[in-house]
């Protein structure tokens, strides 16, 4: 994954817990960007590295995405 995209979402996602459909519609507006693909499948990837934080909410009725500091630090340690 490219790290300006890690980036980007980091920054999408900033300090709060949102929706699959929260995280897309937030980079769209602050980037006018669109993950090339699926944005589940790209966030997916990203919690499988480390380097955002997701979890199934029934609240939310479905997939809830958040970086926090660990997740920052695997991509600094992954670029050392």
């Amino acid at each position: 994954m490219p790290d300006d995209v890690v980036v980007l979402i980091w920054e999408a996602l900033g300090g709060d817990r949102l929706t699959t459909k929260e995280a897309s519609d937030r980079l769209d507006h602050l980037f006018n960007y669109r993950c090339p693909d699926d944005i589940a499948k790209t966030l997916s990837k990203l919690r499988k590295a480390g380097l955002i934080k997701g979890e199934i909410s029934m609240d939310a009725g479905g997939w809830i995405w958040w970086a926090d500091d660990e997740c920052r630090s695997n991509r600094i340690k992954e670029n050392k």
